[in-house]
């Protein structure tokens, strides 16, 4: 829990056309090079996540998920449902919780996705194996300061494009620092486009052009 705390932080929203994750991520050095995601991520065609904890757990936990959803596939010959994919995620995670000798993976998750019978759902998961579904929630560092505005803004009816908003607004009055920038963000939105299940990550002009419209974007960043 400890990690999790002191991990940047994720937000899952949902609203009657999809789910937005976004994620701040704690660069430590100008030097690194920025060639892959590391707080969002697809799962299989239907669901995705965010993670707030230790990366190298969260690899490894996101690895099993992908596998678990293709085995489903496989067996059955349509999508996983979100909540059993997220089930056989908290089934592993429990289990490290009973034995001596192993520690608990360091990490929480936000599992964003939609399936037939329950559409669009947001889902979060802890290291005990305890997870819940929620409309909107933070994790990571702040998280509670977090909540606490998603607690006050959210609208059930609101639109993607007014999920996006509240989550930039969360994530600029909760991150350090004074502006947002592309190199702080991760973004992505899950939603349906003609009957299929779209994934949408976000790249730089993209957070960009969103920090500019919603009046977040400092003039010399």
């Amino acid at each position: 829990m400890e990690a999790i705390s002191h991990a940047g932080m994720a937000i899952g929203i949902t609203s009657k056309d999809g789910i937005v994750l976004a994620a701040e991520k704690k660069t430590t050095s100008k030097l690194l090079e920025n060639v892959s995601r590391e707080k969002i991520y697809k799962l299989n065609e239907t669901i995705c996540c965010a993670v707030a904890g230790l990366t190298s757990d969260a690899n490894t936990l996101i690895n099993y998920t992908r596998v678990e959803a293709q085995r489903y596939l496989f067996r059955y010959d349509e999508p996983i449902p979100v909540e059993i994919l997220v089930q056989d995620l908290c089934n592993l995670k429990q289990g490290y919780t009973q034995y001596g000798g192993m520690r608990p993976y360091g990490v929480s998750f936000l599992f964003a996705g939609w399936d037939e019978v329950h559409g669009f759902q947001l889902y979060q998961s802890d290291p005990s194996g305890n997870y819940s579904g929620w409309k909107a929630q933070c994790i990571g560092s702040n998280s509670s300061n977090g909540n606490q505005m998603l607690k006050t803004d959210y609208k059930e009816d609101c639109t993607l494009d007014e999920a996006k908003s509240l989550a930039v607004k969360v994530l600029a009055k909760t991150m350090d620092g004074t502006s947002l920038t592309n190199e702080k963000l991760e973004f992505a939105t899950i939603s349906m486009e003609d009957g299929k299940v779209v994934f949408k990550p976000y790249n730089d002009h993209q957070i960009d052009a969103l920090l500019k419209k919603e009046g977040v974007r400092s003039a010399d960043s």
